[in-house]
């Protein structure tokens, strides 16, 4: 039987879900930038894919959600935040990290909140972009940006080109009081009851749960790789961050995407949820 095709990211913030999958008879790992992730599915390139919470609703091909792993937090991300020269409740528009589907997606909405004004969005390759370090480059610098994933901790942004700025889990959490669900393992729907999906949902859960009994170790394996300094990525993966798909995230995820749909930031629809027994 062909080894089950899963999509994955690889910033650090994956390596409690997917550190040891490569080894895991049975699966084989495609590394991606999150925005991929569901063109991927949707072409039949992967099977099952950590893809944006976003993409389960907007996605022309219906997904389904396994609950057996998140990337989500429950307060401060800390790696998915709002950089701004100006003050936060005057954004007009925002320079936004391609990567990440969710992110912008929220981001928008949280500014929406503070200002009342939509708010516009222009894509942004942080991987391309000017030095944002370079003060002799400073006119070239957009007047807000949103990061998102581990460039927010290793080409930090200078705090005096942009003195205001808005961690997007906290502030879900401080309007709400919910968990952020950013991405999820999900299938597209066509195909969740099939043995060999259900089977690779079952070794993800199980891979999770080994994860988080050795943070210690993944951190001292992987936060060199990834350029952070192991005492931040130890209380970032062990404390900031969340990784278990329980009832509460349920319940952010889909007021989420209710808010945003109402928004006209997201098509009108539910989030599809798998409910098998896993052990």
């Amino acid at each position: 039987m062909e080894p089950v095709r899963l999509g994955v990211v690889r910033y650090l913030n994956t390596a409690p879900l997917i550190e040891g999958l490569d080894r895991v008879e049975g699966l084989s790992v495609v590394p991606a930038v999150p925005a991929r992730m569901i063109d991927m599915l949707s072409r039949g390139e992967v099977d099952i894919a950590l893809a944006s919470i976003v993409d389960a609703v907007r996605s022309p091909e219906p997904m389904t959600i396994l609950p057996v792993g998140m990337i989500g937090c429950d307060g401060p991300t800390l790696t998915v935040r709002v950089f701004s020269a100006v003050p936060l409740d005057e954004i007009e528009e925002i320079h936004a990290d391609t990567d990440s589907h969710t992110s912008v997606i929220l981001s928008q909405l949280m500014i929406r909140a503070r200002t009342g004004r939509r708010t516009r969005v222009i894509p942004f390759d942080a991987r391309e972009r000017v030095a944002l370090t370079d003060p002799a480059r400073a006119e070239e610098w957009p007047r807000t940006v949103l990061l998102i994933g581990d460039k927010v901790v290793t080409e930090s942004l200078p705090a005096v080109r942009y003195p205001y700025q808005m961690d997007l889990g906290e502030e879900w959490h401080a309007r709400t009081g919910l968990p952020f669900v950013y991405a999820a393992w999900m299938t597209p729907t066509s195909r969740v009851e099939e043995p060999r999906i259900q089977t690779a949902a079952a070794l993800l859960d199980r891979q999770r749960r080994h994860n988080v009994t050795r943070l210690d170790w993944i951190v001292s394996r992987r936060a060199a790789a990834h350029r952070w300094p192991e005492d931040l990525a130890r209380e970032y993966l062990g404390t900031r961050l969340r990784y278990e798909l329980g009832v509460r995230e349920r319940e952010g995820a889909e007021r989420f995407i209710a808010e945003a749909a109402d928004a006209e930031l997201l098509p009108h629809g539910p989030l599809a949820w798998d409910a098998p027994a896993y052990a």
